[in-house]
């Protein structure tokens, strides 16, 4: 078996699951694409308020599926279609998406699974969560874009820790550094990644989206660059949610002191 990414959720929370438990979740080629389609259907169908990502049987992910590596990894073509269409294609598809994630981080998470965790908006994670990318210790280097999207949101000081020295990080190192929101006891993961999604799923959706919307056009800006090319064409229709359903159940339910009914 090559591995899944599972769909499933109900009360505006979808629950991803990545699932290739003989591996601790590694990544196949399948599974990329299949990341892929699962966050394009996310992003399409308004139902959907918040993702709740998890790894299959206490391990997020932990990393590529080495065993199928040397049926591609020694072709230089086939080692760019595999970097750049799938398992690009599958994190930008999840950075594209505007419905809030939430990761929930247990066990190993290296390699692909720091990638995956990168590209989410909350971060939760377990005592017992190792996080590392010692893909050095096999002899490649992480191909540019997802050095950029580890480097960009796990800091560059900790991107080159993990890369050039192979380093195996804690989950507690990681929120002291600000990868992680939170650090729980295993047991406790779960439950308080579900009670994150839910309160998300419960506020107002449009604005969710709005919100990730603007500040994917900040990170594209760079720093300083207010006036840049991204912030000018979010600036363009930014506020044209004004006269909106939700814009006004919300201040309406504020000033009538009512729960808004997004």
């Amino acid at each position: 078996m090559s591995g899944r990414v599972l769909f499933a959720g109900d009360q505006g929370v979808a629950v991803v699951t990545l699932s290739h438990r003989a591996r601790f979740n590694a990544m196949s080629r399948a599974m990329w694409r299949e990341l892929k389609d699962v966050f394009s259907r996310i992003q399409l169908d308004a139902q959907w308020r918040c993702v709740l990502l998890h790894g299959d049987g206490g391990h997020f992910c932990a990393g590529g599926d080495i065993a199928e590596y040397p049926d591609f990894r020694f072709d230089r073509d086939r080692l760019r279609t595999f970097h750049e269409d799938e398992v690009w294609g599958g994190l930008a598809a999840m950075l594209a998406c505007d419905v809030p994630i939430v990761a929930a981080i247990g066990g190993n998470c290296m390699g692909a699974g720091v990638e995956i965790a990168s590209c989410c908006d909350i971060r939760v994670a377990a005592e017992d969560a190792r996080f590392g990318a010692p893909i050095a210790r096999l002899g490649f280097p992480m191909a540019p874009r997802e050095a950029r999207l580890v480097a960009r949101v796990a800091g560059e000081a900790t991107a080159r820790e993990l890369l050039l020295e192979a380093a195996v990080l804690d989950a507690p190192e990681l929120k002291a550094r600000g990868f992680l929101h939170q650090v729980l006891p295993p047991f406790e993961l779960m439950v308080h990644a579900r009670q994150r999604a839910a309160r998300i799923a419960r506020l107002a959706p449009q604005a969710a989206r709005l919100n990730k919307q603007t500040l994917r056009a900040l990170g594209q800006a760079g720093p300083g660059d207010a006036a840049g090319p991204a912030i000018d064409r979010i600036v363009a229709g930014a506020y044209d949610y004004a006269d909106s359903a939700e814009h006004r159940e919300g201040i309406t339910a504020f000033l009538a002191k009512r729960a808004p009914n997004f």
